[in-house]
């Protein structure tokens, strides 16, 4: 790589301080390259697309799979990487820690971690000692990597918008650099979440045609992401084209 991985995590970090940074989710080298030619300044990885690389479902890839795809990555590329780390592969605080120090060795420049445990949240008390867990854990390493603190409650339908911005604010209190609850779309809703956690950036994910970067941006969203977005249009198009062949005989027109 032409630069070294103290500039891509110093990169990283200005790109969040002003105006609005867009991340898609590869979730392989191939997918990587691509988004370098179409001028990505940095990317995110996507733990349901790289499970499905795997012939997997969503959260089946073991730590160790994970961390070496991490590796792969941020390996291949001169953009900043944030990880897709799902929970951290662990409940305890403790073991989080350790797990979260193994993921900065690999080379990210972000690191998200969830407040969900199955298809459950973790109680807002250990939510807490989590982000915290982690943000000691990074800033033992010495390395600046951005701490993201997801909350899952719209996703597992546990919480309501109330508690979960009652969460992300309480996650940016503990330490987290940015501030995600994926599944949010309606607007005033979003709002509430940049000012809850202002001046810390808020991302949110792109799940509709109709999220539009520039409506959201106007309302304070500094950062956007596609999650799995991407690997499931490239696999719907291989269905289709496959089906096609398989059932019709030819190629889709």
């Amino acid at each position: 790589m032409s630069i070294s991985l103290e500039t891509k995590r110093t990169n990283f970090r200005k790109l969040h301080e002003e105006g609005t940074l867009i991340l898609t989710n590869p979730w392989d080298i191939g997918g990587l390259r691509r988004l370098e030619k179409l001028g990505a300044k940095a990317i995110a990885t996507t733990s349901a697309g790289f499970s499905w690389h795997l012939g997997r479902e969503d959260f089946e890839a073991a730590k160790e799979e994970v961390l070496a795809h991490l590796t792969q990555l941020c390996a291949a590329t001169d953009l900043p990487v944030n990880a897709d780390f799902q929970s951290g592969f662990a409940d305890d605080p403790a073991d989080l820690a350790e797990n979260v120090k193994q993921a900065i060795e690999t080379g990210i420049a972000g690191l998200s971690i969830e407040d969900r445990t199955g298809d459950q949240l973790y109680s807002p008390e250990l939510s807490v000692e989590r982000i915290r867990a982690c943000r000691q854990a990074i800033d033992e390493t010495g390395q600046d990597v951005l701490l993201v603190a997801r909350c899952e409650g719209l996703l597992t339908g546990t919480a309501d918008m109330d508690e979960v911005i009652t969460r992300l604010k309480a996650y940016a209190d503990a330490g987290a650099d940015v501030l995600f609850a994926p599944g949010v779309m309606d607007k005033e809703h979003i709002k509430s979440m940049v000012d809850a956690v202002a001046p810390k950036p808020v991302n949110v994910l792109l799940l509709t045609a109709d999220m539009e970067i520039g409506a959201l941006a106007s309302l304070g969203v500094r950062r956007f992401s596609t999650g799995f977005a991407l690997a499931q249009s490239a696999w719907v198009g291989f269905e289709v084209a496959a089906a096609s062949v398989l059932q019709q005989g030819h190629l889709p027109s």
